[in-house]
């Protein structure tokens, strides 16, 4: 790595730096203001290196800051993988909403689909579950590179190269386009619930509270939505 592209990334580290393209090139400056110093100036190939390590999202004033990076995942207990402890918003039969001990490392599709009726048959068939947990995965990938609901068509160019030279990733703007094909896919009125549980995280009583819906009706536009879903995906 050149002293040059590890200096970048410090400076990029810093509160309120960003990149703006100029002239063929990229401008570093660490005040929000255009007219300010440029720290550094970088290349198209530096420039690239950048959304690679540490990744960059557009800037709201114009050109890219830093994408911050993720606190490192802590490791799980011994003899409990995948548990990550912590708390989630629930609905009581009362209508109260309590924050409750739960598990974060447990997608709430993953909960759902351990859900039994009183006949003990699963909430969620496996392949409701599958296209569940496929559009979460989906969603995450997109999120490590630019917002889902971005319009990938505007990133400028430093030069006259096309725009989706400067996507963040190809693989997020794939993955972006996979989870907005699938959610038009099921149309607009099963489209908001997944969108609360598949892609925000919420649990299904808080999607119930979100979207208007009367208690347990959030169960069966879910199962609906699934449904849909599981049919984009081809899984039965």
């Amino acid at each position: 790595m050149s002293r040059l592209l590890e200096r970048a990334r410090d400076l990029m580290a810093k509160p309120g730096a960003w990149l703006s393209a100029e002239g063929g090139a990229y401008a570093l400056r660490l005040s929000p203001d255009r007219r300010s110093r440029i720290s550094l100036t970088l290349t198209e190939t530096e420039f690239r290196a950048l959304i690679d390590q540490p990744g960059l999202r557009v800037r709201p004033g114009g050109g890219w800051s830093g994408r911050a990076q993720p606190d490192p995942t802590p490791s799980p207990a011994p003899g409990r993988p995948g548990f990550v402890a912590g708390e989630r918003d629930l609905m009581q039969p009362d209508g109260r909403m309590v924050r409750a001990l739960a598990n974060l490392g447990e997608s709430p599709i993953a909960w759902l689909a351990r859900r039994k009726d009183a006949s003990g048959r699963p909430w969620l068939t496996p392949a409701e579950a599958a296209a569940g947990e496929r559009l979460r995965r989906e969603a995450e990938q997109a999120t490590k590179g630019a917002s889902v609901t971005m319009r990938w068509d505007a990133l400028p160019t430093a030069d006259s190269g096309t725009a989706a030279r400067m996507e963040p990733t190809d693989r997020a703007l794939s993955a972006a386009r996979r989870v907005e094909q699938a959610l038009t896919a099921v149309g607009p009125r099963l489209r908001p619930i997944l969108t609360r549980i598949c892609i925000h995280g919420d649990s299904l009583q808080l999607a119930e509270t979100g979207l208007g819906l009367r208690r347990r009706q959030g169960k069966t536009v879910l199962k609906q939505a699934l449904q849909a879903l599981a049919d984009h995906y081809g899984m039965g």
